[in-house]
């Protein structure tokens, strides 16, 4: 008797294809979040059950043809970006994380990890995540030098953005150009929120903090609709409109741009997305050249300049790294922003100043003090121990709040520049950089070889330290001569 599967008509792999269910729960999920919704408005826009919209996300539903249409019509979408599959993505990710010599005893198919790609992309982007966190973790504790494990750091989404927008020196013609002349249009339109209505058809709503369900900004694109949390200031009001038109008119400009970046990692690409349309939305409030004008008129005053522009103190400082166009004449700063643990949540680099990485900077430097004064601007002269000689300007910044028992973020901010542009700032006028004193800082205690620092919290790299059972010093250790 002949076997079944000798017998049985074997399908066309074409029949076979046609045949396949589409689940695309994962992306499902992901719009959803994106757009700001809950299970439920969604069901009620799309015209199923909530139920239902729970089952496609958890793949128990594949998407039929008629609903994937709706999706695209209701949420005004290129099927081309629900068709995208994250699997192939997420196994290449995989299979360079588990080729790390941490995982060398387990054996590991490559058709398994393309597998779990595919079924469960979730727990994909969890162990992606969570060895990050590992190997950022590992950088810093051999920044500090401190030992740690032989790992690739390649994967530091953040530190890959910040390295590529230090090579440009914050600067991208292209995207100023663009702004320039949005600026413009926007000036004859009357306003941001006018010029979204009249050349996008979108309307801005100012909505309650729980309709908005925890964010501060949501583009309903369902409804044409800019959706901002009421208890915004101007200025982050403006900052977000003029963000909903970097969007809307500068996306293929920005594309170019993280095309030419060539990111490692679709982390990365998302992050210097983000970065570059916030800086077209600069760009839109302080056109380059008009800003340009401002800074050398006002002395780089930058609450002044703030005030003149409706930006905020962090924007205007933001804007000032930015001015380095070629053949230009404007004094060079570096940025960064540190919360009360020392964390850097935000730094730009285009004065050559060097800071640790991975944290644990001088604590001379009193940008880690103004949180004891929130309200002053602290300047201060710096120099490092080969001489180079800096100057600084620090203050708080806020952000969060707006009612009551909404958690607000204080973070100390710095402007530095070259101690030979200082007397061209307000904060120095008049003060020749050659005579001030200044406060002797290093890198990090573990790169800084002065001998008798009080602040000291580690020795130096390379240098050996005296044992000395008689005597003890201010300094907390003795070192033997380099």
């Amino acid at each position: 008797m002949p076997k079944t599967s000798q017998t049985r008509p074997t399908p066309k792999p074409a029949a076979k294809s046609a045949a396949r269910p589409l689940y695309m729960g994962p992306r499902l999920k992901r719009l959803r979040r994106e757009l700001g919704l809950t299970q439920q408005t969604m069901a009620d826009e799309l015209e199923i059950s909530g139920s239902y919209v729970a089952l496609l996300e958890r793949n128990q539903r594949p998407v039929t043809a008629e609903l994937l249409l709706r999706i695209v019509r209701s949420y005004q979408l290129d099927i081309a970006d629900l068709a995208v599959d994250d699997s192939a993505d997420y196994a290449r990710r995989l299979g360079e994380v588990l080729r790390d010599p941490i995982f060398a005893d387990i054996d590991l198919p490559a058709l398994e990890v393309a597998d779990l790609a595919a079924s469960f992309p979730g727990v994909s982007e969890a162990l992606l995540r969570v060895y990050g966190a590992y190997t950022r973790e590992a950088a810093a504790l051999a920044d500090r030098g401190e030992g740690a494990p032989d790992v690739a750091t390649g994967l530091d989404a953040v530190a890959e953005v910040r390295r590529y927008l230090a090579a440009h020196h914050n600067f991208f013609a292209t995207l100023d150009a663009r702004a320039e002349a949005i600026a413009a249009a926007i000036a004859e339109a009357g306003d941001t929120a006018a010029y979204l209505a009249r050349h996008h058809g979108i309307r801005t709503r100012l909505l309650p903090a729980h309709v908005m369900m925890g964010a501060i900004r949501r583009f309903d694109r369902h409804n044409q609709q800019l959706l901002l949390d009421d208890t915004l200031g101007a200025a982050s009001r403006a900052f977000h409109m003029a963000l909903q038109v970097a969007y809307a008119e500068c996306r293929a400009d920005i594309a170019a741009l993280v095309r030419e970046a060539q990111a490692s990692s679709p982390t990365a690409q998302v992050l210097l997305r983000r970065a570059l349309a916030d800086y077209v939305a600069a760009a839109i409030l302080m056109p380059y050249d008009r800003f340009a004008r401002a800074v050398e008129e006002r002395a780089y005053d930058i609450e002044a300049l703030s005030r003149l522009f409706g930006t905020s103190f962090e924007q205007t400082a933001h804007r000032l790294t930015s001015l380095n166009k070629p053949g230009g004449n404007h004094v060079p700063f570096f940025f960064i922003r540190v919360d009360a643990a020392g964390n850097v949540s935000k730094r730009l680099d285009g004065a050559g100043f060097p800071f640790a990485t991975h944290g644990g900077g001088c604590p001379l430097w009193n940008l880690h003090d103004v949180f004891a004064a929130p309200e002053r601007m602290v300047t201060q002269w710096l120099e490092l121990p080969d001489g180079q000689r800096f100057f600084s300007i620090a203050r708080v910044v806020e952000s969060g709040g707006g009612g009551h028992a909404r958690p607000r973020v204080r973070r100390a901010m710095a402007l530095v520049c070259a101690a030979e542009h200082a007397p061209r700032l307000v904060y120095a006028a008049g003060m020749d950089p050659r005579r001030v004193e200044a406060t002797p800082i290093g890198v990090s205690c573990r790169l800084c070889h002065r001998p008798d620092c009080v602040a000291r919290a580690l020795p130096p790299i390379g240098r050996e330290i005296l044992a000395d059972d008689y005597r003890r010093a201010a300094a907390p250790f003795g070192l033997a001569e380099s």
